[in-house]
Formats: structure tokens, sequence, C-alpha cells
């Protein structure tokens, strides 16, 4: 059987990659989207949880998928590619999928621009995200924020540990997500099988924007039809 394992970015829960795992199960995969530590349905939980506590979570779901699958493939999104990228390195992952994946995080060019989109439109364009930047910015425990970026510290260098097959898809339009951050990433991993696609009107939900069913298609080409 191949099982896949998909993680979740850093504030977030599986909705964000929901779309993609209900893509997948199609094939009679067995799809895992575990939630994080602490990203449950409040943000105080995140009080109380280290960034080792994310790497560990997903770790655990990786075993069970190891244990019970004789293929096993790891997608992550934003934060979550930085853990899937790090577990590739240490566990028998057959292919790699890193969405958004957050070397550079916050991206303040874009964020402006669609900040200054919605104030134009007299408060009717882009609304849903400026309420997503309110939320992230009050309801975000400063500590959780600070584990986020150690994590992202601590994996960055192991980039380069990385070997497996590699997928990287980036939403040129993400206001969370530096889009140098995949060309870094495909300039770091030794991956021999790699391929790197922008999507140029996706923002950072890019399993729900205007350009998913090409996610969808990048990434089922490259599990399912693309021979190793």
């Amino acid at each position: 059987m191949i099982g896949c394992l998909l993680l979740h970015g850093f504030t977030g829960s599986p909705y964000e990659v929901e779309p993609l795992a209900e893509s997948l199960s199609k094939h009679d995969w067995k799809v895992v989207v575990p939630t994080l530590p602490g990203h449950g349905e409040s943000k105080e939980d995140l009080r109380h949880i280290t960034w080792k506590d994310w790497i560990q979570k997903a770790e655990e779901e990786l075993k069970l998928l190891l244990s019970s699958c004789s293929v096993v493939y790891v997608v992550g999104f934003s934060m979550g590619g930085m853990i899937a990228a790090y577990l590739s390195t240490k566990y028998p992952v057959a292919k790699l999928v890193l969405l958004n994946a957050c070397v550079y995080y916050v991206n303040p060019g874009q964020m402006f621009q669609n900040m200054a989109e919605t104030i134009k439109s007299n408060f009717t364009a882009n609304t849903g995200l400026l309420k997503r930047y309110m939320q992230k910015t009050l309801s975000t425990p400063v500590r959780a924020v600070v584990h986020f970026r150690r994590l992202i510290k601590v994996l960055k260098p192991e980039l380069s540990n990385v070997t497996v097959p590699t997928l990287i898809l980036q939403g040129e339009c993400d206001d969370l997500v530096e889009p140098r951050s995949a060309h870094y990433i495909y300039e770091q991993i030794q991956s021999q099988v790699k391929e790197i696609h922008f999507l140029p009107q996706s923002k950072h939900l890019i399993c729900h924007d205007c350009e998913k069913e090409l996610v969808f298609d990048f990434v089922d080409r490259f599990l399912v039809t693309q021979q190793i």
C-alpha cells in the first residue's frame, strides 16, 4: 500500500491541505493529515508547545505510515514543508512535495499590495486576507512565534541533506511566504530529481486558491506518473 502524509502550516490546520488530500484519496492510498500540537480550536494552546513538539508529532505519524505502507510520500505546506523536508533526510520517504515552504516568511511587498487593493476597492476586495492578517497578528501567542522562528532556523541548514525526488510549488502572490523561498530550496537540496513550478495567481493557501486544480495536477503527475 502507498501512504501519504500531509503536514499543515504554522497556526493552521488540516483544512489548509484538505483539498489536496481529497484529490490524492482517489488513488485508494492511505492519506493521513494530522493536526500538529497546539493547532486545535484555540490559539491559546500554542502557549504550551515547543517547535520540537511539532516535529515529534509529524515524526510519529510518519513512523506509523512506514510501518503499514511499502511506499510513503510526504507533502508539506508552509511550515509543514520545512518539517517534511527534514523528515525526508531521516526516514525512507519515497518522494517529497513542498507547497509554499517557508524559508523566508512574511512577504511585506505582497501584503501591502493586497491591503492597498482592499482600501482602493472601499474594502470589498481581499477582505478575507485582511481579516486573516489581523487574526494571525492578534491571536497568535508571542511564545509560539518565537518557536516557529526557531524551527525555521534549525531546519533551514537541513535542506542541503535532502536527496529524495522533490516537487516544489510556490504561489507568486503569496503574502506570508516570500517566493524566493522556493528558489532557495531548489538550489539547496541535493536531489537528482527535482522540479520547481510557480503559480502566478496563487496566494498562500495554494490548495484553496484559483489555481488549485493545477496544484493537484502537478502533484498527481509527480507522485503517480513520474518514474524515478
